[in-house]
């Protein structure tokens, strides 16, 4: 099957389809057993990422309990500073830690062995792209550069990103030359996907919301758009999704200033505003995570209020943000059910 056929991309290529199609982001993750199982079998969360034969498996379990419309890579917005050097680690009840960086470091920075180290990412993209179902597409991803940035000036993930902000102001055309630099080797990054097998990309700004209106524009929607703009100048078919959470307001313009095919939507952006953005295009989103944990009529009348709203548009149905470990994957058959029942 062509990917241009599948449903997904039918949306991403600006079609409305009712009922739309569906996927969730951290659909494989730690609210199914089988993934914990698997991720018994490894010492490390990196040794997933790394592991082709288990990151097909994962990527490939919540496909076959529910038949969503993509699949996405499972990795790691991380294995970009691990691959710089930062001696990336996972630890239980802490989340991720790396060394953090400072104005020598970024300096030094060297991308040129970037691509070597994430050749078991495009090795589990290849595998993924003939193992999964033909009508599913396979979804590639990276972290934009200010998000990924977050982590690599803390060392860590911080409540408001202040370490991050506060080096933006003190060091301003150091931090640019990070966000800037990250902004290519991701662009690399993403294209290696799309040459491995995958039919479009979402990059992912999970923390665009702590930023100010005049650094939502330098520090998200510049290195994005410079991003997007080297990916579809060596890959034009490339569709790409841009998701810049809690950025709410500022998504006015983000569409048409990056230059991405679609925008994801997080739970908060009210959907009256979400619909003035679907005039310009295909959205995602945007479910509360929290409705999917509680099942029953808090979930339905969310998936309702978004089909009755967004439904009759270009939609791609996901969730506001990831799925939570608590999460019931009976609640997830349900959600699942209940979109492809719905017929405008």
């Amino acid at each position: 099957m062509s990917d241009t056929r599948r449903k997904f991309m039918r949306v991403l290529n600006g079609e409305t389809l009712v009922p739309p199609p569906l996927w969730l982001m951290r659909q494989a993750g730690r609210y199914l057993p089988e993934y914990r199982e698997t991720r018994s079998k490894l010492a490390s969360f990196l040794d997933l990422c790394y592991s082709p034969d288990h990151a097909v498996e994962v990527t490939l379990q919540p496909i076959r309990r529910y038949g969503f419309d993509a699949a996405i890579l499972f990795s790691d917005i991380l294995v970009i500073p691990d691959a710089l050097g930062r001696n990336v680690r996972f630890l239980e009840g802490h989340g991720p830690q790396m060394d953090a960086i400072d104005d020598d470091g970024i300096r030094s920075l060297n991308g040129a062995g970037v691509l070597s180290h994430l050749r078991p990412v495009f090795e589990t993209v290849r595998r993924l792209r003939i193992e999964l179902p033909k009508e599913t597409a396979l979804l590639g991803f990276c972290g934009a550069p200010w998000t990924v940035a977050t982590y690599m000036i803390a060392g860590q993930g911080t409540p408001d990103q202040a370490p991050a902000r506060l080096f933006a102001y003190t060091h301003p055309e150091s931090f640019e030359h990070l966000l800037m630099f990250l902004a290519d080797i991701s662009a690399d990054y993403l294209v290696a996907q799309i040459d491995a097998g995958a039919d479009a990309l979402q990059i992912f700004d999970s923390w665009a919301g702590v930023l100010g209106e005049k650094e939502f524009e330098a520090f998200a929607i510049k290195p994005v758009a410079r991003m997007i703009a080297s990916v579809k100048s060596r890959r034009p078919q490339a569709r790409i999704i841009a998701f810049a959470k809690g950025a709410g307001y500022l998504l006015k313009d983000y569409r048409r200033k990056t230059q991405a095919d679609a925008i994801g939507l997080d739970w908060s952006v009210p959907l009256r505003f979400a619909a003035e953005l679907q005039k310009e295009g295909p959205v995602q989103g945007n479910l509360d995570p929290m409705r999917l944990v509680a099942g029953g009529t808090a979930l339905d009348d969310g998936i309702d209020d978004i089909l009755q709203n967004l439904g009759n548009g270009p939609l791609i149905f996901n969730l506001g943000h990831g799925i939570t470990p608590q999460a019931d994957p009976d609640h997830v058959r349900a959600l699942a059910e209940r979109v492809r029942d719905w017929r405008g």
